[in-house]
């Protein structure tokens, strides 16, 4: 039986044929055979993926390092390296583990797999009938439990804006560690693409890697366009606003941005972004005590999408977003799901692309609400 599941993801797997409904994935019925005669099978080649993928990810990775990421038991992950080995899937060095040519074939075909076998294509369509978006992408996994999902996620955002520029566009992108790690994802361009990246928003005064300016220049780059920066804060008195909007550069880069065809916006908790903007103990309780859970472009929300604060900012605002044609919501991690919620249940968002975690659990709260 173990032979037998490993010759089925072992199979090209071929995605579903939209023409025809009744076509799905070549092992749909293998998986539910395996399911119900043999479930440890199911769970073995979830381990096995898990380990894949890690190992994708963050190689060269030594044995112990692998078992602390993934919190399984060493002699565990001995015995699962050793097969996988075996497989020709992995390749051992001095100075760790690599994922071998073979293997990443190997992997490309079980995203498809585990995906098939945790229904992410049924949890996709559910949110995005609930929401009324025009499409929702799911990534295996949760974010807060497994650092590579983060990674996953970001893939899955690249891939989706290649799919979705197209030349002459203008993309807005804003700051946070999930768009930063969309723009490291991109691989090196090998057909450049006249775009236009500018920041959505001004400058936090956090890790400058963190700033939408920092993350703008690495989506040019990744996609081979240009890029523009936005030489303003993201805070600032009301009073001083008009002053900044002034400075020609400043004005161009902002009118640009509403502009944009495509925008990219993180997601952020409303506890998370209050701190990073320096908001006093008591204005962040205050927050807390209006119900506040998402943030996003200045603005804290309710689980309902209702405005409780927004703040003064330089760049792309809430009334804007109606006039860009396609605007992309990422986040992960399930203790982000209320925040996605609240944010998405603006009516502003087309696409969300996102992890099992805030998947499952936006579906929960909503059934439960």
């Amino acid at each position: 039986m173990l032979k037998l599941g490993i010759d089925l993801v072992g199979q090209k797997i071929r995605r579903r044929d939209k023409n025809d409904p009744s076509k799905g994935f070549i092992h749909v019925d293998s998986i539910n055979l395996l399911q119900k005669i043999a479930p440890e099978i199911i769970d073995l080649i979830e381990q096995r993926y898990a380990i894949l993928r890690t190992v994708y990810s963050k190689a060269p990775i030594g044995r112990r390092a692998l078992a602390l990421e993934l919190a399984q038991p060493e002699r565990n992950i001995r015995r699962e390296l050793d097969n996988l080995q075996e497989y020709g899937f992995l390749i051992r060095s001095r100075s760790g583990v690599f994922i071998s040519k073979t293997g990443e074939q190997m992997l490309m075909n079980l995203r498809e797999y585990i995906r098939e076998i945790r229904g992410l294509a049924c949890l996709e369509q559910e949110l995005q009938t609930m929401l009324n978006l025009k499409e929702v992408i799911v990534v295996p996994g949760d974010s807060d439990q497994d650092s590579t999902v983060k990674q996953d996620l970001a893939n899955a955002a690249a891939r989706y804006l290649r799919s979705v520029l197209k030349e002459q566009d203008i993309l807005a992108v804003t700051g946070g560690s999930t768009l930063a790690e969309v723009a490291n994802s991109f691989a090196a361009v090998k057909n450049r693409r006249n775009v236009v990246v500018v920041p959505a928003r001004g400058g936090l005064g956090e890790d400058v890697e963190l700033q939408a300016n920092t993350i703008a220049a690495k989506f040019a780059l990744g996609l081979g366009g240009t890029y523009r920066l936005l030489h303003a804060p993201d805070n600032v008195e009301p009073d001083l606003v008009d002053t900044i909007l002034k400075e020609p550069s400043i004005r161009e880069v902002v009118s640009l941005g509403r502009r944009a065809q495509v925008l990219l916006h993180g997601v952020g908790t409303a506890e998370e972004m209050a701190k990073r903007r320096g908001l006093h103990e008591d204005h962040l309780m205050q927050l807390i005590a209006d119900g506040a859970v998402g943030e996003a472009f200045g603005y804290y929300f309710n689980l309902q999408g209702d405005i409780v604060y927004s703040t003064v900012s330089v760049g792309i605002r809430l009334e804007d977003l109606a006039k860009i044609p396609l605007v992309v919501a990422v986040g992960g991690g399930k203790s982000k799901a209320w925040a996605v919620l609240s944010v998405l249940h603006l009516g502003f968002c087309d696409v969300c692309i996102t992890d099992e975690g805030v998947a499952r659990k936006v579906i929960h709260i909503i059934k439960n609400n």
